[in-house]
């Protein structure tokens, strides 16, 4: 048996080990779009930085902070909105596993824009994503669980930035008030899937830095909703070019 090193953390097994690109065993309907990318949190991002609190209280007596985490994870992709789809690594949420998104690009779209995250913590009562190049936001979102007098309180917690000039721009147009929506409607679906049967999800906003950084201007060219749309509108080109050599 190992005997771990006696100044390592105690929590050291549930970090993801340093990545110079991203591999995942998830498996899409769509464009795996994050395979070779890095990661990019809010320090590598474009817009203001936010920091967003969701949280939800469950009855404690039925519930434990632990029950809480490993049931969110289990079930993690079944309490995203309708239209977004969460596809979970073979090892699940773990430490150094990356998912792949496939979510739209604004409210309501019928087009999907396929992304990821990657797991950079997990342990029995918080789990941590981090954005990778070309996601719509630089971020590190945070999902725990813990014990407030009678109650359980659920909450996701990001700290975020958009990617690049673009996104900014849609979220001054009403996409940052839909990210919101996006993670009140999560929680609200899990408190549900707890029992809850009215579940009034607390959010908190904070603008910690109005600061935007043009020197990552540039990383609108990893953008997944910028490719996304070139596909979508060369699309029939492509098509007529096929169909000129099938012939």
């Amino acid at each position: 048996m190992t005997t771990p090193h006696p100044r390592a953390p105690r929590d050291q097994d549930s970090w993801a080990r340093p990545v110079d690109r991203l591999t995942t065993t998830a498996r899409t309907s769509g464009q795996d779009t994050v395979t070779g990318k890095r990661v990019a949190g809010p320090v590598q991002g474009f817009g203001q930085m936010w920091q967003k609190t969701f949280a939800i209280r469950v009855p404690g007596d039925d519930h434990s902070p632990e029950s809480v985490i490993a049931h969110w994870k289990e079930g993690f992709p079944t309490f995203w909105p309708k239209g977004s789809t969460f596809y979970a690594p073979l090892a699940g949420i773990s430490p150094g596993e990356v998912a792949l998104l496939e979510v739209p690009p604004v409210p309501g779209s019928p087009i999907k824009m396929s992304t990821g995250v990657m797991v950079i913590y997990a342990d029995r009562e918080s789990f941590t994503f981090m954005t990778p190049e070309g996601h719509a936001l630089a971020a590190w979102i945070t999902f725990s669980a813990y014990r407030d007098g009678d109650d359980i309180v659920a909450q996701a917690q990001a700290l975020e930035r958009t990617s690049d000039p673009l996104i900014e721009l849609s979220y001054l147009f009403g996409a940052n008030r839909a990210n919101d929506a996006f993670w009140e409607r999560t929680l609200a679906n899990l408190a549900t899937s707890l029992g809850v049967t009215n579940p009034n999800v607390e959010t908190t906003k904070v603008c910690v830095d109005k600061r935007r950084q043009w020197k990552y201007a540039g990383n609108v060219r990893h953008s997944a909703a910028v490719h996304m749309a070139v596909g979508t509108v060369t699309a029939p080109v492509r098509w007529v070019r096929r169909r000129r050599i099938a012939s």
